[in-house]
């Protein structure tokens, strides 16, 4: 395992670039995939969120790029607006010392911005699979000269249902390419897109013997549905958090929570699909910028969400979906840091919590908050260490 980012075959303009951004130690799945990147190879990259994925990509295919040619011979294909803004940023940063453009397209916005950007030249081509379809289709795109293909968050744009769409643009590209497709989870789906779609990849497996990040320590907070409301108030007034993430399963919940936050010392935005573009992304440099302490959002952003320094998240709801819950809680803990994730829990999710712990292989250790008044006793399940009290609280310098 290579201790240091000079010893995996990068060029000294992508070494000051990492420098200038703070990284010192490459991460198991930036260690694995670079040197195979550089030369070549295709790929499939299998690890949790927050382990340095974008990098991963991004540097060895910047710097087998070059210099700038005016023609995307790049393109980086991702699910959502608010992870092709994250990309397309981390791209900048890491091409911060070579000549090379990129440009992002994403749905929600004019596009005589993208197209202007277009039609200036560019190397690097970062998109949502809708917005580049539209664009290719009014002849605005030109895939031709694609050299590498990224596919990131590929089980993420299964689950949205753009098999057809990403399909269709693989087949728009170069048969000869190198094709890079990460993903969280490593599926049978996603195996079938590699049969065709990649060549003879190399399979790189840098995820934990968990498949949660070991940086995360979460809890479960049974609560009568109620009461989910005043238990996350308390939550949040005894919790001395740095920021904190709260994920709601609708709209509506997240539009009511903000007003109730809204209500304490706390300074909260809100991202959901309701939400015009430029708000979300007020909500976001807002929350980045420490602005706001608090941002409650949909499912929309927790995946896409590379924040540094969120010490936690709190899920109002359990999440429909098992996976989803290792991609919310994925948000804090991030880059080796330590963070703590809270699920209120009542009884009608029963099925779910169960469909998590499934994935997960344990059960997750049970909570109450001391000092909280509780209609009715919570539903402790039968975890080795389910009648610890005093919440998941570990107090925090500022």
């Amino acid at each position: 395992m290579s201790s240091s980012f000079s010893e995996l075959g990068l060029s000294e303009p992508v070494l000051r670039a990492l420098e200038s951004c703070g990284y010192t130690e490459p991460t198991p799945i930036q260690t694995q995939a670079i040197p195979l990147i550089l030369q070549g190879r295709d790929i499939i990259g299998a690890a949790q969120t927050g382990t340095g994925k974008t990098a991963a990509f991004a540097l060895p295919t910047l710097q087998r790029l070059g210099t700038h040619t005016g023609v995307p011979r790049c393109l980086a294909l991702v699910p959502t607006r608010e992870l092709a803004m994250q990309v397309e940023e981390n791209f900048k940063r890491y091409g911060s010392g070579a000549d090379l453009r990129i440009t992002l397209l994403y749905g929600g916005v004019s596009y005589k911005p993208q197209v202007h950007d277009l039609e200036c030249g560019t190397d690097v081509i970062v998109a949502t699979p809708g917005r580049l379809l539209d664009l290719w289709g009014q002849r605005h795109v030109h895939l031709d000269k694609i050299e590498v293909l990224i596919l990131d968050e590929v089980d993420r744009m299964l689950d949205m249902g753009f098999i057809e769409d990403v399909s269709r643009i693989i087949r728009l590209c170069p048969s000869e390419r190198q094709t890079l497709l990460f993903s969280a989870t490593v599926e049978k789906s996603i195996l079938n897109i590699a049969k065709w779609a990649l060549r003879n990849p190399e399979i790189i497996d840098a995820r934990s013997g968990s498949v949660s990040a070991e940086t995360v320590a979460h809890y479960i907070y049974p609560v009568e549905s109620y009461q989910k409301y005043d238990l996350l108030l308390a939550l949040l007034e005894k919790t001395d958090f740095k920021s904190v993430i709260v994920f709601t399963r609708t709209k509506r919940d997240a539009d009511r929570i903000t007003e109730w936050v809204q209500s304490t010392t706390h300074a909260v935005a809100t991202m959901h699909a309701d939400r015009t573009q430029s708000e979300r992304a007020e909500a976001l440099a807002g929350f980045k910028s420490g602005k706001y302490q608090v941002l409650v959002a949909t499912d929309i952003a927790a995946r896409g969400l590379d924040v540094r320094g969120i010490s936690h998240v709190i899920n109002y709801n359990v999440p429909d979906h098992a996976e989803d819950y290792v991609h919310r809680i994925g948000r804090t803990g991030r880059a080796s840091e330590k963070g703590e994730a809270f699920t209120l829990f009542s009884p009608d999710e029963i099925m779910d919590l169960q469909a998590i712990e499934r994935l997960l292989g344990h059960t997750i250790e049970r909570r109450r908050l001391e000092g909280f008044k509780y209609r009715f006793e919570p539903m402790m399940g039968t975890t080795a260490s389910a009648a610890k009290s005093g919440g998941g609280l570990r107090r925090r310098n500022r």
